[in-house]
């Protein structure tokens, strides 16, 4: 019984191995490197901005919109960052726009904006939206920057 167990368990994590080289393997042909855009949101904020959603636009195409858990703002609080987009843009300049829904101080609806414009040479391009609080202007700050 104890070989039979330890064989399924052997198998059980060649799946998992397996299963992994299969997403590697299918993000490499859906999203090829010279083609591909990574975009990250990051959360440093506290007091100042309590983030509920976001829009991302790359060029004037809506391209994800994403509203956020408890769970997810607390994940992004620690320091995580969260992949909003993956996918493929040509060669050349390009703009990305952020647009983020929020409460802001004493609960009020906080909505804002940033853009970048970039341009994309050959190769993976990876972007971070970045929402973080400013203690000397007391609110929030909005930023978007090529990695």
């Amino acid at each position: 019984m104890n070989d039979l167990s330890r064989e399924i368990q052997e198998l059980k994590q060649s799946v998992v191995v397996l299963n992994k080289d299969l997403k590697v393997m299918e993000e490499d042909m859906l999203f090829p490197s010279n083609t591909r855009l990574n975009v990250f949101l990051s959360l440093d904020v506290g007091e100042f901005f309590k983030l509920e959603g976001v829009r991302l636009k790359v060029d004037s195409n809506v391209v994800t919109s994403y509203l956020y858990s408890e769970e997810e703002r607390m994940a992004l609080a620690k320091g995580g960052m969260h992949r909003l987009h993956l996918g493929n843009i040509d060669t050349g300049e390009h703009t990305i726009s952020a647009f983020f829904i929020g409460s802001g101080p004493n609960g009020r609806e906080f909505k804002r904006g940033t853009s970048l414009k970039f341009n994309k040479e050959s190769g993976p391009k990876y972007v971070e939206v970045r929402v973080a609080d400013s203690e000397a202007k007391q609110q929030p700050e909005f930023s978007i920057r090529e990695w």
